[in-house]
């Protein structure tokens, strides 16, 4: 048995040890409860990343009261049933992780280490799921930032910052789905079909080096807990402190390039390199930490909580020969 180590237990559940109609229902549920409760997170960071200095907040705590005041609970929600499409590209995503990993350990070249193989597939993944998600993530984007000058009774006031590129207003009795097609309409009136991608070199720049350090750490943290903690300490545990301290560890290193990808996106500057000069003339050295506190929240949240969800289902998806070797 390939995957048993020298420990008398599975550390890592492979893709052929699963039961697969188990496992991809159970996996988009975990993802979308995720997604439900971290959510207002990802508005957040988002208005933090695209404003221009603090003109609108001065942080994660000042941003979410101010949200919920103007906008209500919804505000935090915004473009929520859009993102929420993204389930979709999270399953491409995990059978792209685990199929890759698969595929190394199958390789012919020799024996592949655990953490160069969480380091390719989490690249590869991340290439796949980007493909698929980039152009949702432009619309739920848009839709996040809408907000921002809108009030209680669907007033809104003169963009000044240019946080609503596409000029869209709130007029009373329309429907999210009235919104989402006028922002539709708008992305391709200006741009075609390339609006809907716009920002998809940066969100690879951004992600594919994310997700392939997020696996990459995890692994590594993962095997460093199970040396240093002792044999009775929870796996379960272990691995969703390891995926913490990657998703912490990560966040730090990629940080600017996720604003240059937020900036691109919403802002609809020209390339990367004009986002990163414009960001630097704008902030500085904030650049590297702008937005950083709702995004450090986000990202450990988020970690934990999906790392405690996928390796769950992992377990629970585990065909019936493994169950003895594990270890929760």
């Amino acid at each position: 048995m390939s995957a048993v180590e020298a420990t008398p237990f599975i550390r890592t559940i492979e893709w052929d040890m699963m039961d697969k109609s188990k496992f991809f229902p159970l996996s988009m549920l975990s993802s979308f409860s995720v997604r439900c409760c971290l959510y207002p997170l990802t508005v957040i960071k988002t208005r933090l990343q695209v404003q221009r200095q603090n003109h609108m907040y001065n942080g994660m705590i000042d941003a979410c009261r101010k949200i919920h005041k103007v906008e209500g609970l919804s505000g935090l929600y915004r473009g929520f049933w859009i993102s929420s499409i993204q389930i979709v590209s999270g399953v491409f995503y995990v059978s792209t992780y685990e199929g890759v990993r698969h595929l190394l350990t199958d390789t012919s070249v020799g024996h592949v280490d655990s953490k160069v193989k969480a380091l390719i597939a989490g690249g590869a993944a991340s290439l796949v799921g980007q493909t698929i998600v980039v152009p949702f993530d432009v619309l739920s984007q848009h839709l996040m930032v809408l907000g921002i000058h809108s009030t209680k009774h669907g007033r809104v006031s003169v963009d000044k910052f240019g946080m609503n590129p596409l000029g869209i207003t709130f007029e009373p009795g329309k429907t999210r789905a009235q919104i989402c097609a006028e922002i539709v309409r708008l992305i391709y009136q200006r741009d075609g079909y390339r609006g809907f991608y716009r920002g998809y070199v940066a969100s690879l720049c951004a992600y594919v080096p994310n997700s392939a350090l997020w696996w990459g750490l995890y692994t590594v943290y993962q095997d460093e807990l199970l040396r240093l903690l002792p044999s009775w300490f929870s796996h379960l545990c272990i691995q969703a402190i390891a995926g913490t301290f990657g998703g912490f560890t990560t966040t730090i290193i990629t940080n600017p390039l996720d604003i240059v990808r937020a900036r691109l996106q919403v802002q609809r500057l020209d390339s990367m390199i004009s986002a990163f000069r414009i960001l630097w003339i704008e902030e500085g050295l904030h650049m590297f930490t702008k937005g950083l506190s709702a995004r450090l929240v986000q990202s450990a949240c988020f970690s934990f909580s999906i790392i405690l969800g996928y390796e769950t289902i992992k377990r629970m998806s585990i065909n019936e020969e493994y169950k003895r070797h594990i270890r929760w």
